[in-house]
């Protein structure tokens, strides 16, 4: 879709009936002027997703966001790019229509949510597998889980912990494999009894096992016992509710673990469309709030903080996104296209929109739009202060590049 059609599909734009028309209005960055186009593109509801997205990240955006721009952007066969891939709601949503995908993330957390649900194996596969895996009555975590875990469950985190260290170590690790420590690495904590743990914060959170203990204390609770593998299977059922195994078997996967501005393995030119959503200031204590995530995985906490963008002033944050464009200009095709989403900074104080820009712009991208998405409209009094619910984050603020030479 070329600029001028894409601005008119805009403005005529209808989410459904009882919509209104697209506001347009523009941001002015020096002497230049962007077109801002404001409505409804896209429902927030996760419900009306695909059931295989329902596992849970921290600072995550609805599969619909990244949907609006492939069914734009891409034909079946192209290359979709995330390179903050969290957990990996735009390359999974291409998957499912038949785009080649490739995910990057300087977290090797996002890789254990992403990978199995492109490479989906069946719930029998699932189920013999968990019935082949030998769980002990005695084993016991190098670290005190008292408080989050009855003792027989925490015997058997423990044993499927170490049997999926092992087949990592051994080169056995299969998608089946994958699939499982996916689903239990999404069921340790959380606040139903469709979890390993006792009561706690949602899963996309791990509350410190001091905070924990009062939070038992108070609500006097304690942990009850809970069967892992028959959680693992139901989660699995609930997962795949819309898909089938082995229906991605088709497309190109490719899966990094780096710096999001030393991708050396994609290859220039190679990638249609990027939608990503990058680490926004020091907003969100990833590593902190995945501590527990990582324990189970054997992933060193502090390695992983080291690497996380996590600036605390828009300045430094551009120089290091700067870069990241450079590198994102590169491995975009002629006419390709990257969708960044900024979201809404410190309730809408911050406004890097205004920073992202500059940075697409000096790297060779033309910046075609800034597009927001709204889910109550007539609430947005200023669309650049967006003061809307309690936190102000109701809306998506994308800018939207192209590579035209």
């Amino acid at each position: 879709m070329k600029k001028k059609e894409f601005h008119s599909f805009l403005k005529e734009f209808r989410f459904n009936d009882k919509s209104i028309a697209t506001k347009c209005e523009e941001l002015v960055i020096g002497s230049n002027k962007f077109p801002v186009f404001v409505n409804e593109f896209w429902t927030s509801q996760q419900r009306q997703a695909n059931s295989i997205h329902e596992v849970s990240y921290r600072a995550c955006f609805k599969p619909q966001l990244p949907r609006f721009f492939i069914q734009l952007f891409t034909k079946e066969d192209d290359v979709v790019y995330d390179p903050f891939n969290g957990r990996g709601t735009t390359v999974v949503e291409a998957a499912l229509i038949k785009r080649n995908v490739i995910a990057n993330d300087v977290n090797p957390l996002s890789l254990i949510f992403t990978r199995p649900r492109i490479s989906i194996p069946s719930i029998k596969e699932i189920e013999k597998r968990l019935s082949e895996i030998r769980f002990t009555k005695n084993g016991k975590a190098d670290i005190d889980l008292s408080m989050f875990y009855e003792k027989n469950t925490l015997a058997e985190i423990v044993s499927l912990r170490h049997y999926l260290k092992e087949r990592l170590l051994e080169k056995k690790e299969d998608d089946i494999d994958r699939w499982i420590r996916m689903v239990a690495t999404n069921r340790l904590t959380g606040h139903s009894k469709g979890f390993f743990s006792v009561y706690t914060l949602p899963p996309n959170q791990a509350m410190s096992a001091e905070r924990q203990m009062k939070v038992n204390a108070t609500c006097n609770q304690k942990p009850e016992y809970r069967d892992v593998k028959k959680l693992i299977l139901r989660k699995s059922k609930a997962l795949m509710r819309d898909v089938k195994a082995g229906e991605n078997n088709n497309i190109y996967t490719q899966y990094l673990n780096c710096d999001a501005a030393e991708t050396k393995e994609i290859k220039a030119g190679s990638v249609s469309l990027t939608v990503t959503s990058p680490p926004f200031l020091d907003v969100v204590q990833y590593a902190a709030d995945n501590w527990l995530r990582c324990w189970f995985n054997d992933i060193d906490m502090k390695r992983v903080e080291q690497n996380i963008t996590m600036s605390k002033t828009v300045e430094d944050w551009s120089k290091k996104m700067q870069v990241v464009f450079k590198e994102l200009y590169r491995i975009t095709a002629l006419n390709g296209v990257v969708a960044f989403e900024v979201g809404e900074v410190r309730n809408g104080k911050i406004k890097l929109e205004e920073a992202v820009v500059p940075l697409g712009l000096n790297a060779g991208f033309d910046c075609e739009a800034v597009i927001i998405n709204a889910q109550e409209f007539t609430k947005t009094a200023n669309i650049w202060g967006v003061n809307n619910n309690s936190s102000g984050t109701n809306s998506n603020r994308i800018v939207l590049f192209r590579k035209i030479k």
